[in-house]
């Protein structure tokens, strides 16, 4: 994932939102079965991850140390879920070409 900060330091910008809604804009438009597709995508890498996760940490402790992480480092987590709806975005975007 590219570093797209400098796209949204204003969010009233030439993009006219937040990358959230953007990518909501355009998944409520786009076609479905891309859509599907790619959150399909996202929830797998999630899984993947989690997975991975679990073999360190049982499910309670990794549930309360992704709250505390998420918690301590919340400017750098929204920084980073902006960069990722960005990334989504485009990864519907350039399907609908295709």
């Amino acid at each position: 994932m590219g570093n797209f900060e400098v796209l949204f330091e204003d969010e009233d910008n030439i993009f006219s939102g937040t990358p959230e809604s953007k990518y909501w804009d355009i998944a409520t438009q786009a076609n479905e079965e891309i859509v599907q597709d790619e959150f399909n995508k996202i929830v797998h890498k999630f899984a993947t991850m989690e997975q991975l996760l679990k073999k360190h940490y049982d499910e309670d402790e990794l549930d309360r140390i992704i709250e505390q992480y998420g918690f301590e480092n919340s400017a750098e987590i929204e920084q980073l879920k902006k960069g990722l709806y960005i990334e989504f975005t485009g990864n519907i975007v350039m399907r609908l070409d295709s």
